[in-house]
C-alpha cells in the first residue's frame, strides 16, 4: 500500500490495496490527515511537519470504520517545482494487524507486493493455522479414544452395566463426600439350573435380561454393577430409610421372577438381596460395607432365598442376625424352578 501526497497534503494517487480497504470512500483528493489519524509521534497535521518526520516510522489509524491500525514511513519529495514538489511518498503497512486486515477486507496474495515480507508472514500464519487445526482434530480423536477406553474399562462387556472397578470408584466418591447412600448386594437364585439345563448361552441371555430389568427399577442416578458371574451390586445415592430400601429390593426380586424366554424355553430365576445403609456407620468404609451387605445376603440365602435382609451394625454387634424378609408373590405368580 502506498499514497502519493501533494505539497498541500492531499492524496494524489494511491495503491489498489489502499483503495480496497477504504471501500466506497476514494481517498484520492482527500487530505492525508483526514483519512488517517497520526497517533505516534504526536505531531501536527501540516505538510511541513509531516515532511519533517521524513524517514521516521509513523503509527496511523484509519478514521473510517473499521479504524484499523497501520504503520507507515513517509519520504519527503524534493521541492523542485514539479507537480509533486513539496509532497511526500507514504509507504503503508498493516504491521501486526495484517491477519485482521486479511479477514476484514478479504485480501489475497495479489493485494501485496511479491517482495512484501507480509506475504511470508501470511504463509507462516496459514501454516500455523493448518497445524493447529490438525492438532485440534488429533486432540479430539485422542480425547474420544481416551473416553471410550475409560468407558470400556468401567463397563461389564456382557451386560453393559458398570463393573467392579466402576463400583469402587463410585463408592469411594460417595464416602469421601460424606453423602448418604444405600448398597444392595444381589445374587441370583436358581441361576445354576439354567446353565446346567440350557447351557451357557442361555445363562448369558438371562444375565443380560436381568441387567435390563434391574436398570428398569432404578433411577438414572443409581449405579448398577455386575461384580461376578451372577452377582450384582446396586448403589442408591441419597437413600437413607430402611423400609424404603426393603421395598425397592422386593420390587427388584419381583421383576426378576417373571420368566425369561430363550429359544422356546422359559428360564426362571429369582434373587436374594443383602442391603446396608451408609448412615448406620459412624465412619463408612467401602470394604466393610460390601462385607456386611454380603453377610446379609448370606442370611437371606440361608433363610430360604428370594428374600431381602437389611444389615444392622448394632444388632450384629449384639450377635443378632439381620431379619430376612421373604418376597411376597402375587396369587398368580409361578415359583421359580428349583432344579
Amino acid at each position: 500500500m502506498h499514497a502519493v501526497v501533494s505539497g498541500t497534503g492531499h492524496i494524489l494517487r494511491c495503491g489498489a490495496t489502499l483503495r480496497k480497504i477504504q471501500g466506497r470512500e476514494d481517498p484520492v483528493g482527500q487530505r492525508f490527515t483526514e483519512v488517517f489519524e497520526i497517533r505516534r509521534p504526536r505531531i501536527g497535521p501540516s505538510m511541513a511537519v509531516l515532511r519533517a518526520a521524513s524517514g521516521s516510522r509513523l503509527h496511523l489509524r484509519m478514521r473510517s470504520p473499521p479504524q484499523i491500525d497501520l504503520t507507515a514511513v513517509l519520504i519527503a519529495l524534493p521541492k523542485d517545482g514539479g507537480p509533486l514538489s513539496g509532497g511526500a511518498l507514504v509507504d503503508l503497512s498493516f504491521g501486526i494487524s495484517v491477519i485482521d486486515a486479511v479477514r476484514d477486507f478479504a485480501l489475497t496474495g495479489s493485494d501485496f507486493a511479491v517482495t512484501d515480507p507480509t506475504i511470508e508472514m501470511l504463509y507462516l500464519f496459514e501454516a500455523k493455522s493448518a497445524a493447529m487445526e490438525a492438532s485440534r482434530k488429533l486432540n479430539l480423536r485422542l480425547q474420544g479414544a481416551m473416553i471410550a477406553a475409560e468407558e470400556q474399562a468401567f463397563t461389564d462387556t456382557l451386560t453393559g452395566l458398570k463393573n467392579r472397578r466402576a463400583m469402587d470408584h463410585v463408592l469411594t466418591r460417595l464416602i469421601d463426600r460424606g453423602e448418604d447412600f444405600a448398597l444392595m448386594s444381589l445374587d441370583l437364585d436358581y441361576f445354576k439350573a439354567v446353565n446346567d439345563s440350557l447351557g451357557h448361552a442361555a445363562g448369558d441371555h438371562v444375565l443380560q435380561q436381568v441387567a435390563r430389568r434391574i436398570v428398569g427399577q432404578m433411577r438414572g442416578a443409581d449405579t448398577i454393577a455386575r461384580v461376578g458371574g451372577d452377582e450384582f451390586v446396586v448403589i442408591l445415592a441419597g437413600h437413607a430409610e430402611g423400609p424404603v430400601l426393603v421395598d425397592i429390593a422386593e420390587r427388584v426380586i419381583g421383576c426378576l421372577e417373571a420368566p425369561i424366554p430363550f429359544e422356546g424355553e422359559e428360564c426362571r430365576v429369582s434373587a436374594s438381596i443383602g442391603a446396608v445403609l451408609s448412615r448406620d456407620y459412624a465412619h463408612p468404609e467401602m470394604d466393610q460395607l460390601l462385607a456386611d451387605a454380603d453377610r446379609a445376603l448370606y442370611t437371606a440365602k440361608m433363610q430360604g432365598r428370594r428374600r431381602v435382609a437389611l444389615f444392622d451394625p448394632v444388632q450384629d454387634a449384639e450377635g443378632v442376625p439381620p431379619p430376612a424378609t421373604p418376597h411376597q408373590q402375587g396369587p398368580d405368580a409361578k415359583a421359580p424352578d428349583r432344579r
